[in-house]
């Protein structure tokens, strides 16, 4: 019998793998420059962590989470989100002695059991950011740009930001009874997750993906806003103003974590299926009272790396992934010389690749075209014996002999 692997998981071949790294390699550059430390938690947490600190009524905690009992008997689960386990770390060793915010990333496999969707899997990961410590609206703002900073420098377009507050617990008290107001008559329309939902936490309703378009007409929790939240809210998108940072306010975007007050926000984009949700975050200031430390606030953004790397997939393939030069070598001397220009051009900084297969010239040309080569250089005897080598734009036919310690020159020169 052939193994396969489990269901909800995903095997990361090497062509999509180098998509991965240079995710993760801009990832973790953009968090050195907005001055973010890496911080890696266990994979497991004791159960309760996850129960207190992303909330009882959740579908992470009620139906998602990877929950078994250790030989020591104790109850662990699979860390189904980053933030809890980097507050919990962040309590355990005492980072807020610090004057400063602690502002920490990571980057990790997460595990949920869910249904399969596209770019959604059992095993995900995320990369993430925490600023813990500060109540400025300012550090909210600087969380939202630096995701939408990540999105543009991966090269991912069609990225729209999504912002709201959901206020602080007494705000969503006062709150409740006017969207309860508005439910009640729908309650039997409503899938049975929203009837129970209803009872128990109703603002997570407004999450709900089957009923979406019965909530049209549901009261915006920011009528309800007290003034400070009000503030708070008005602060974040001048900041976001300020930076050029394009956003939209949706009031009925709450995010599906119990732990947010103030600020929440999403990152979405099109072409990944009916949920286009791919990254969110939002203020936490709660939290780490409630996994046992002292009251400081936080805010945070978690970034579901599968559907970026769907999405970079799915825009390369339209555009045509390119490489810069293939290598020709014909003759022996020819092709030992290929190896080393080979080397050298990849030292200089571009794409190249050469015939692993000693196949004809015209069988090489026609492997440049499958790679989408811009160019290549053809090298025989003769030029060899010139120190020169000639120089193919494929899109055009146009050839010329360049020096070969100019070939890599002459490649940027032309694009």
């Amino acid at each position: 019998m052939a193994f396969q692997r489990p269901p909800g998981t995903q095997d990361i071949l090497p062509g999509s793998a180098a998509i991965w790294q240079r995710v993760e390699e801009a990832a973790r550059n953009l968090c050195r420059r907005f001055n973010y430390r890496e911080i890696r938690t266990p994979i497991f947490e004791m159960t309760e962590l996850f129960r207190r600190g992303v909330g009882e009524t959740t579908d992470i905690v009620e139906k998602e989470m990877y929950t078994f009992e250790d030989r020591g008997g104790r109850s662990v689960t699979l860390r189904p989100e980053g933030t809890a386990g980097v507050v919990r770390a962040y309590v355990e060793n005492k980072l807020y002695g610090e004057p400063d915010p602690a502002k920490l990333y990571y980057i990790g496999p997460m595990f949920r059991y869910e249904r399969a969707q596209a770019g959604r899997y059992r095993q995900f990961h995320q990369f993430g950011v925490e600023a813990i410590g500060s109540v400025d609206p300012a550090l909210d703002a600087e969380v939202i740009a630096l995701g939408a900073m990540f999105y543009r420098e991966i090269g991912l377009s069609g990225v729209r930001v999504e912002i709201n507050s959901v206020g602080t617990p007494a705000v969503r008290a006062a709150f409740r009874g006017r969207l309860l107001e508005f439910l009640e008559p729908l309650k039997d329309q409503l899938c049975e997750d929203c009837r129970k939902r209803m009872e128990r936490n109703p603002l997570r309703v407004l999450d709900c993906k089957v009923d979406q378009d019965k909530f049209g007409g549901a009261p915006s929790i920011l009528d309800s806003l007290d003034e400070e939240c009000r503030t708070h809210f008005e602060k974040v998108q001048q900041f976001l103003t300020a930076m050029d940072i394009p956003f939209a306010i949706n009031h009925r975007l709450v995010r599906g974590l119990d732990y947010y007050t103030h600020t929440a926000f999403e990152y979405k984009a099109e072409g990944i299926g009916a949920i286009d949700t791919i990254g969110g975050g939002g203020r936490y200031n709660g939290l780490v009272r409630e996994i046992g430390g002292p009251d400081q606030p936080g805010v945070g953004l978690g970034i579901g790396l599968e559907r970026t790397v769907l999405l970079l997939e799915q825009q390369q393939e339209a555009a045509g992934e390119t490489i810069d030069v293939y290598l020709i070598g014909l003759g022996e001397a020819a092709e030992r010389e290929t190896v080393r220009l080979l080397h050298a051009l990849r030292q200089a900084g571009l794409k190249a690749e050469r015939d692993y297969a000693g196949r004809k010239m015209k069988a090489q040309l026609k492997a440049a075209d499958r790679l989408n080569a811009r160019f290549a250089a053809i090298l025989g005897d003769d030029e060899l014996a010139r120190g020169e080598i000639t120089l193919k734009e494929m899109a055009s036919g146009d050839q010329r002999f360049v020096k070969l310690d100019e070939l890599a020159a002459a490649i940027r020169e032309q694009g």
